[in-house]
């Protein structure tokens, strides 16, 4: 059986929104337009451009409120950010005019700018691995942290991040007890958020959940990828986690018997 691929954010996103249980895990989220950009970046310092349909980072950019710290008078701009490069431009409407020059005829998203927990100055996501066990349910089998190249807005491999076990990342800001509350609370946001997927994508077995925990140790579904990378979970200290990632991935089709990946 074919296991289902989505390559749409929005049309995830919409899904997701759905399950009123889940609304509480989503940043505001629109289809780019002028409009749009000016309203959010009314109730927003920073909002992030992303394609609606593509993989590893590729293509998303940053916008946020800026002013002069040095200049009591200065006047409102707004920064845009691509990669390391960044400009300040005076108004929306020319910032528009780039982002519609760089955008071309791809349908991309605005997202509310969450303000991320960092490691070292470098901030950091949280990718969960979500797959269908052999009975049919779905587990959330693994968690790992990417810490961001310096100076980029995105934390995945292919944009210079780097991986590291969650336990490292987000023990310099929990106790044992609120660690173990919140990784809980990730455990059911991701087999909730696959559950409600399969509702409509029958044939869905495995999903990654980009998360972000915010300086209020609150969590944000960013993106939700139905062909995500198993491999990085190779790095956990706890071999068992992916020797299970494995053999889940092998009930389903992902993978073949004899495969090492």
């Amino acid at each position: 059986m074919t296991i289902q691929r989505v390559a749409s954010k929005w049309e995830k996103t919409r899904i997701i929104k759905q399950k009123e249980l889940l609304t509480h895990y989503i940043p505001e989220t629109r289809k780019y337009s002028l409009d749009h950009l000016k309203n959010m970046l009314l109730t927003h310092e920073i909002v992030y451009l992303k394609p609606d349909r593509g993989t590893y980072g590729i293509g998303v950019m940053s916008v946020e409120n800026w002013k002069d710290e040095l200049s009591s008078d200065s006047p409102q701009q707004f920064k845009f950010r691509h990669g390391i490069q960044s400009q300040v431009y005076p108004t929306i409407e020319e910032l528009h005019a780039v982002l519609v020059d760089k955008i071309g005829k791809r349908e991309y998203l605005i997202q509310k700018g969450i303000t991320m927990l960092t490691y070292r100055r470098r901030k950091f996501d949280i990718r969960a691995l979500v797959q269908k066990t052999p009975q049919g349910n779905w587990e959330t089998t693994g968690f790992i942290a990417r810490v961001a190249a310096p100076n980029k807005i995105i934390t995945n491999h292919h944009g210079g991040g780097t991986i590291q076990p969650i336990e490292d990342m987000l023990g310099f800001y929990l106790a044992p007890k609120e660690f173990a509350d919140l990784y809980k609370e990730m455990k059911l946001v991701g087999v909730q958020v696959a559950a409600q997927l399969n509702r409509k994508l029958p044939n869905l077995k495995e999903i990654g959940l980009d998360i972000a925990i915010d300086e209020q140790f609150h969590i944000w579904i960013l993106e939700v990828n139905t062909l995500p990378a198993l491999y990085p979970f190779k790095i956990l200290r706890d071999k068992t986690i992916y020797k299970k990632i494995r053999r889940y991935a092998i009930a389903y089709g992902r993978l073949k018997a004899t495969s090492n990946q």
